[in-house]
């Protein structure tokens, strides 16, 4: 089961849930579930501008996002 559920959302959305699990976490690892492209770019970008490496793995019509830093 994912850290964070973005499944279904729109944006800005997703990329403000992980945002908030980003600086309430400081570092560690975070595991994402989103349904659409955008969500994931723009969870990457933010994930990376932020300095945590990020690994997409595509299952069915979805995307695990993991982040770690």
């Amino acid at each position: 089961m994912p850290d964070v559920d973005v499944c279904g959302l729109v944006c800005p959305e997703p990329v403000l849930l992980v945002k908030r699990r980003i600086d309430a976490l400081g570092e560690g690892a975070i595991t994402v579930l989103a349904d659409s492209e955008a969500a994931r770019e723009n969870i990457k970008r933010l994930a990376t501008g932020k300095g945590w490496a990020v690994r997409i793995e595509e299952q069915d019509d979805k995307y695990l996002l993991t982040l770690t830093k």
